[in-house]
């Protein structure tokens, strides 16, 4: 009977109160002095006569005859509280129990009826009868004086052999010296202890854990101390279960899915169950999981096979299994067969039976392994997402007694869906970080082109980032006249788009270096390209190809002046290191990122001596994760000062130390060394201004190749020099300077102040000028214009005879 201010389950504030065969009142709860408004003190070891209405006392008197014989009595009875006031009291009396000193007594408890309580007896009835709430009364000792039936069945133990006996006699299993050292504390402070909630198992259900929600509270004598325990207990297995099931789902959520890997995500499941929800969980995908290609519709007669990719149990090595990670399987649940995955739904089966058919004479093996590891109960359930078959998903208990239950298989559905998009997600990822990589190593050099005046070497490292590879590039440009072009650059974003945008750059990087133009200048034209290509990206932005921008390092080295000017648009400066191993990096001007426009880029010069090393990279290099750029640059210039290294080496030794594991950006690093030309392998004429030098010149030309062994060349490069000096003689003006380089090839100069550009023309058949150009693009490997401060300068490359090579 629980007073007007009392909990809703009715179970905190209960009245209850102890009285004797005659009448006297010997234990007085806090709730019954809430309910009537009298201390213990006041009332304890007096009658509780004056404690009901005068016009019910006959009817207490017929009620406590009748609970003598044992039966018990529920009803309504009119109890005066302090104020004189009546209160209509729902009661309970318990039947007959007898207490040392105390002879029988009886457990009366109750709580007011409102007058809005129109259900009568029924509410008694149901809070004794049918509500989960068992009730017991605890002796000093703490041992059973009285207890309910429902308390009685909540444990499995008959009445008549808990009275007299402690909870820890009988029931080890339920944190029985827990709760009687809960029970001794009330004992010794008289304070009740409020919902206690604990999880043990009983004799009633021996195979299921239980969780319970107990209340104590004090009997108390005249003097006001306690003479025993009132407990009542409410079974919260339901509540407790949805909250472990709540508690699962989102332990299992946060861990499903955290790789973009198709294995990884496929073990993640089975971990996660192992041993929560599962003794033994495997996950078989089908083969089709793992390709690069977008997956067919399966057709019942054209199922690919599956592999086992997923594999945890209680037991090490899970020896249970049929199957490790990575071997071929074909388990289904039976009846079904592979078609299952196509439209099957969870397959639930409570109780295995090694025995039936369908284990013993399908699948003995697995027979056999059920019988040797008392795998009792099994799930199943096909892994889909976005109408895509992946798997199949099997959780088995072996250990844990209980069996699955219904609710079991809604989870391991749930679970299951939810892996699933972790592996569709896996699966696509890794397609298209396939696909990006295929691009991207398809738009990189392939190989370093060789080159004269450079000794270079790099690594690169795709990103590890969840947004797939990056638009990183860099390359070795063999420029005229044994000059070498170097570039590193960044385009913001991962994925396919930015490896596409990096290779339509690189792509315009290599045709506007062909053109011979300084660094500054190449910045520039690439400025505007990005421009217009991000001007050509629709305005809802469909197609999902905008360039948000790049950076970008560009350095032309000249082998003969052993200057290197170079240019950059935001990115980092580059690393020179000394020929002592000091490390520096130079203070070179620095214009906008690409795509800015509207800013002049500008370049500075280096000399880099014999023996230097020179170091473009990306940021992804110096800054990794969390990383200060600072720091960084400072690690970078303690690894590239170790001048003892070969220069392949030296690149994959600061790139390991730099960026130990996996890095969500890309990595570049490029490093050159000079190889400047010996003063042996160039030599220049300053030429007249004058038609009758031309002669002159082919003369100490052929005098210069057959000094060099070249003679084999003598006839062309006579005819390419006569052709490039009569030219600038006819429409250029002086001075003139005639330059031969001998490195990988041939090189033939021919310098002059004018910067109008020559172009080949078609002559006719019966033309008498028009032919020089052709002539000398038929001599050559290839040809072309320079401008220069002073003028422009025409170039022609040969390639050496086989004995002068190398």
């Amino acid at each position: 009977m629980a007073s007007a201010g009392g909990r809703p389950d009715g179970s905190a504030d209960e009245a209850t109160a102890v009285v004797t065969a005659d009448g006297t009142l010997v234990g007085w709860t806090r709730g019954a002095q809430r309910l009537l408004g009298h201390r213990a003190a006041d009332v304890v070891g007096r009658p509780g006569g004056p404690l009901v209405a005068s016009a019910d006392r006959a009817r207490v008197s017929r009620i406590a005859a009748a609970c003598r014989t044992g039966t018990g009595w529920r009803g309504t009875v009119t109890l005066r509280d302090r104020a004189g006031r009546d209160i209509p009291t729902d009661v309970s009396v318990s039947a007959a129990f007898r207490m040392a000193d105390l002879g029988d007594c009886f457990l009366v408890t109750g709580h007011e009826r409102h007058p809005d309580q129109a259900i009568g007896q029924s509410v008694l009835d149901g809070f004794l009868t049918r509500a989960p709430i068992g009730m017991a009364v605890m002796s000093p000792e703490l041992r059973y004086v009285w207890l309910n039936d429902v308390l009685e069945r909540f444990g499995g133990v008959p009445r008549e052999q808990r009275i007299g006996r402690r909870l820890s006699e009988f029931m080890p299993g339920l944190q029985a010296e827990k709760l009687e050292n809960l029970m001794e504390k009330v004992l010794l402070t008289g304070v009740p202890v409020m919902d206690h909630e604990y999880r043990g198992w009983s004799w009633a259900d021996p195979h299921h854990e239980h969780a319970y929600s107990t209340s104590f509270f004090p009997l108390t004598g005249t003097d006001g101390a306690v003479t025993g325990v009132c407990y009542m207990v409410s079974d919260v297995t339901d509540r407790w279960a949805a909250q472990q099931r709540l508690v699962f789902m989102n332990d299992a959520g946060a861990r499903l899915g955290r790789s973009l890997d198709v294995l990884r995500t496929a073990q993640e499941l089975a971990d996660v169950v192992v041993p929560r929800f599962a003794d033994l969980a495997v996950v078989d995908l089908l083969d089709s999981a793992l390709s690069t290609d977008e997956p067919a519709a399966l057709h019942p007669d054209g199922m690919p096979g599956m592999f086992r990719a997923g594999l945890q149990s209680v037991r090490p090595g899970a020896p249970e299994a049929l199957a490790r990670v990575g071997e071929p399987v074909e388990f289904v649940p039976p009846p079904h067969d592979r078609t299952y995955l196509l439209d099957g739904e969870g397959v639930l089966m409570p109780v295995l039976d090694p025995g039936s058919p369908e284990w013993a004479v399908k699948d003995p093996q697995r027979a056999a392994r059920m019988r040797e590891y008392a795998l009792h109960s099994l799930i199943s359930v096909p892994l889909r997402a976005r109408d895509t078959v992946l798997g199949l998903a099997t959780f088995l208990r072996s250990e844990n007694l209980a069996s699955f239950a219904p609710d079991d298989l809604l989870l391991a559905q749930e679970l299951a869906a939810r892996a699933a998009v972790g592996l569709d997600n896996a699966r696509r990822y890794t397609r298209e970080r396939n696909t990006a990589l295929t691009l991207q190593r398809n738009l990189l050099p392939q190989a370093l082109a060789g080159v004269t005046g450079l000794e270079t070497a790099y690594v690169y490292l795709p990103a590890e980032a969840k947004d797939g590879v990056g638009g990183d590039w860099f390359d070795v440009l063999p420029l005229s006249s044994a000059r070498v072009g170097l570039v590193v650059g960044d385009v913001v974003g991962h994925g396919i788009t930015a490896a596409a945008t990096m290779g339509r750059l690189r792509t315009a990087v290599h045709t506007l270096a062909d053109m011979d133009l300084p660094p500054a200048e190449l910045l520039a034209h690439l400025d505007d390209l990005v421009i217009r290509l991000t001007e050509e990206e629709p305005p809802d932005g469909v197609t999902g190809n905008a360039v948000l921008g790049a950076t970008c390092l560009y350095a032309v080295y000249d082998p003969v002046t052993r200057q290197c000017e170079l240019a950059r648009a935001g990115h980092p400066p580059p690393a020179v290191v000394a020929p002592d191993g000091t490390v520096g990096f130079p203070d070179l001007p620095v214009g906008p990122p690409l795509g800015l426009g509207g800013m002049p880029f500008e370049s500075g010069t280096l000399e880099l001596a014999e023996g230097s090393t020179i170091g473009l990279y990306t940021d992804g290099l110096i800054e990794g994760i969390g990383r200060d750029v600072d720091l960084g640059m400072r690690r970078l210039a303690e690894v590239l000062a170790r001048t003892g290294l070969p220069l392949d080496d030296l690149c994959a030794e600061a790139v390991r130390r730099l960026v130990p594991g996996p890095q969500p950006d890309d990595v570049a690093l490029l490093l050159a060394r000079p190889r400047p030309l010996k003063p042996t392998q160039v030599i220049s004429w300053e030429i007249p201004f004058d038609p009758s030098a031309v002669a002159d010149s082919r003369i100490e030309v052929a005098r210069q190749l057959d000094a060099w062994g070249l003679s084999e060349l003598t006839m062309s490069t006579e005819l390419i020099v006569s052709e490039l000096l009569a030219n600038a003689i006819r429409y250029a003006t002086g001075p003139l300077r005639l330059r031969l380089l001998r490195h990988a090839f041939l090189t033939c100069e021919v310098s002059d102040t004018s910067s109008t550009s020559p172009r080949m023309r078609h002559a006719r058949a019966l033309d008498e000028n028009g032919r020089g150009l052709f002539l000398v693009a038929q001599l050559t490997r290839r040809w072309g214009t320079r401008h220069t401060p002073e003028g422009k300068t025409i170039w022609a490359e040969q390639d050496l005879p086989p004995a002068a090579r190398g």
